[in-house]
């Protein structure tokens, strides 16, 4: 079966090189039995990918399952995934077989599997390892023949460092990685996924497909798209059913896109997917955040060592103690608009000579150094889940899909935070 062939079978749309190469490592994986590992943004359609494997593998005649691992709870991903023996816990009144079991000689694939907890991580890593398992609540080992096929829209080896993923499961996993690419690394194939969506739509409602304008079609190309093809597809459903004219002009356009919250930073979200360095945008956020106080916290302390000590900076520069003043309170004003400015010492008044000053006690301007802007973590993710909860007007699913996070992480989160839906 040829590339054009699979891309109308499985419904992918799209010539763009970065697309083209995951689905030749797709195909070419295929036919092997390895494990693998499935790369990209919430939206950008991983499992189809996941399907594209199954069905060119020597077990597409046999099961093919999906499993969300973030929307499993905690306490029974396990019996999910591995079965459990009557009894083994509260509610346990019969014995059942696992995924693991029930999809012997076929695959399974493993969406979200940056959310599976750390024990059942070491559960999968000896199936992968040996073929092995154990119900829960029983002794006896069981063998099985599964591919596994794993997907993740986080970064896993940061997972790794921080203890939240197992290192050698993640390099068990990632034998083959295939990267989707984001839309937005994929613009030129925007206009024929859009196409082809209101195309469909429109057959579905019995209506005329919907066009663009030349400053439309601009702007659905150079919009971020952080939902993807996803988003795409939502977004072309809203103007076929919505829209009242069939020409869609880019003011018409606008209505429909989001307003872009202080949250999205396309340009850092898409360096740092390149880098892998930040799990999702908030983390990006509180990152620069931080960053950015240490920057000023580091030019504070050095300015009042100076202070302290002009001979530092003697010989760099004439420093004069005005000078050294100025550029101090400037600092530290940019970092405290919101405190109140203390009065300014007597010794600290520059002198007619304008001569470097020597201070004679260390706690002169201690209070300036102890004196830092709030920028507590918890207090922003409350106000982000808020703001994403009246984005979506309370639809759990939709603003934890926008937040990066899985729904069951979002109700834990409204529990800890109080928030009231």
């Amino acid at each position: 079966m040829d590339k054009q062939s699979i891309k109308n079978r499985f419904g992918i749309i799209g010539n763009s090189p970065a697309l083209n190469h995951a689905l030749n490592v797709a195909i070419q994986v295929a036919v092997t039995d390895l494990s693998v590992l499935i790369v990209g943004e919430s939206g950008v359609g991983k499992e189809s990918f996941s399907q594209i494997i199954h069905a060119l593998s020597a077990r597409k005649h046999n099961p093919f399952i999906a499993v969300n691992c973030g929307a499993i709870p905690e306490g029974t991903i396990d019996s999910e995934l591995f079965g459990h023996e009557k009894g083994s816990f509260t509610g346990a009144v019969d014995s059942r077989k696992g995924y693991f079991e029930t999809v012997s000689g076929g695959t399974i694939f493993l969406d979200e599997i940056g959310e599976m907890p750390i024990g059942t991580q070491a559960r999968l890593l000896r199936v992968l390892e040996t073929g092995e398992f154990i119900r829960v609540g029983s002794s006896k080992v069981q063998k099985t023949d599964v591919r596994v096929i794993a997907a993740t829209n986080r970064d896993l080896l940061e997972f790794t460092q921080s203890g939240k993923f197992r290192e050698d499961l993640y390099y068990r996993l990632s034998t083959v990685p295939i990267r989707v690419p984001s839309l937005r690394d994929r613009k030129e194939d925007i206009p024929l996924l859009f196409r082809k969506f209101v195309v469909d739509f429109a057959e579905r409602y019995k209506t005329m497909p919907v066009q663009l304008d030349e400053e439309a079609k601009s702007l659905l190309i150079n919009y971020t798209w952080p939902g993807n093809v996803r988003e795409l597809k939502n977004i072309a459903e809203q103007i076929s059913v919505l829209s009242g004219q069939q020409l869609v002009t880019g003011a018409e356009l606008r209505k429909f896109l989001p307003e872009k919250s202080f949250s999205r930073l396309p340009v850092l979200a898409a360096n740092a997917q390149h880098n892998g360095e930040f799990a999702n945008e908030r983390e990006i956020l509180y990152k620069l955040f931080f960053d950015m106080k240490k920057d000023v916290t580091e030019l504070k302390k050095m300015f009042l060592e100076i202070l302290q000590n002009p001979s530092l900076a003697g010989h760099a520069a004439n420093y004069t103690q005005e000078s050294l003043l100025n550029d101090y309170n400037s600092i530290n004003g940019e970092m405290h608009k919101q405190v109140s400015a203390p009065s300014v010492h007597p010794q600290l008044v520059p002198a007619s000579n304008a001569q470097p000053v020597l201070l004679t006690h260390d706690d002169e301007i201690h209070h300036h150094e102890e004196v830092e802007e709030s920028l507590n973590i918890m207090d922003k993710e409350k106000e982000l889940i808020i703001k994403a909860l009246k984005k979506h007007k309370g639809k759990r699913k939709d603003a934890a899909s926008d937040l990066g996070i899985s729904e069951r992480t979002l109700y834990r989160k409204l529990k800890e935070y109080d928030i009231d839906e």
